[in-house]
């Protein structure tokens, strides 16, 4: 984004905004949309790495097929069609997850989360769905120790919205989803962020709807030689925000952390 021409911003925003439904338009319509020349939106689509508008789509279109995928609309885990070793094939996967994911995001976009997460001034919360609610979790439990002001919030909208009454402008929601994205944490992001709340988010590489509202988004690869995707290159990025922050903030967070081990350690 960084490196974008002010065109290009607007058309990044708008296909961001409603990805991907918006580069399903004509290029006309688009560059309507985002305010811009059709010649800037083709430009945009070049500096994309396409050849042109048609094989834009023809992506954007197959990434919409990807998001929607079930675990049972997978290859059949009977399908033995690689020679290799089921755990040296599957680690090898997950190696390239880890080695794209951090090839694949900004230095400035982590560090921006970064500093976020690191003010004091903000209260941190962390939510997740059925299965990655489980790293929100972990991360949760990792920043209460290094910082004040941290929480989790449960994405279940009848355990969520008396906690929205105290959501705004010095709140900051990191939440975690991927396909197939759920509804109900779709649904806590945007209202956090219609309160003005900060939203992050950990996502997949096709993007959760939570991207049109979140300030921040981190994707990971998640595809691996399964009927469920990994779940590693989030927790590489969770580990690695717990590491830089606690870097950051290590004069206060030293204390904290010592406080913790003599309450765990009375005797010593």
């Amino acid at each position: 984004m960084d490196a974008f021409t002010p065109s290009e911003k607007r058309a990044a925003h708008l296909l961001l905004s409603h990805y991907p439904f918006a580069g399903l338009d004509t290029v006309a319509e688009f560059a309507s949309r985002a305010g811009i020349s059709a010649p800037s939106a083709l430009r945009f689509v070049t500096r994309l790495g396409f050849s042109g508008f048609p094989e834009f789509q023809k992506h954007l279109r197959e990434e919409l097929e990807a998001q929607l995928l079930s675990p049972l609309a997978k290859a059949s885990p009977g399908d033995k069609s690689h020679g290799a070793p089921a755990l040296s094939s599957f680690a090898e996967a997950v190696i390239a997850n880890l080695t794209a994911t951090v090839e694949n995001i900004a230095p400035t976009e982590f560090d921006a989360i970064v500093a976020l997460l690191s003010d004091r001034r903000r209260h941190i919360h962390f939510t997740g769905g059925r299965f990655t609610g489980a790293l929100a979790r972990y991360a949760e439990s990792h920043f209460r120790i290094v910082r004040s002001d941290v929480h989790f919030i449960e994405s279940q909208p009848a355990l969520w919205r008396d906690r929205m009454i105290e959501i705004g402008r010095k709140d900051v929601i990191v939440s975690y989803d991927i396909r197939r994205y759920q509804e109900d944490v779709i649904a806590l992001s945007e209202a956090a962020a219609k309160q003005g709340a900060t939203v992050v988010l950990l996502t997949d590489p096709w993007l959760s709807p939570i991207a049109r509202v979140a300030r921040h988004i981190l994707p990971a690869h998640v595809t691996v030689p399964s009927n469920w995707d990994s779940s590693a290159g989030l927790m590489l990025l969770t580990e690695a925000l717990v590491a830089a922050v606690t870097k950051h903030l290590w004069e206060t967070a030293k204390p904290r952390m010592e406080a913790v081990e003599r309450l765990r350690n009375p005797k010593s």
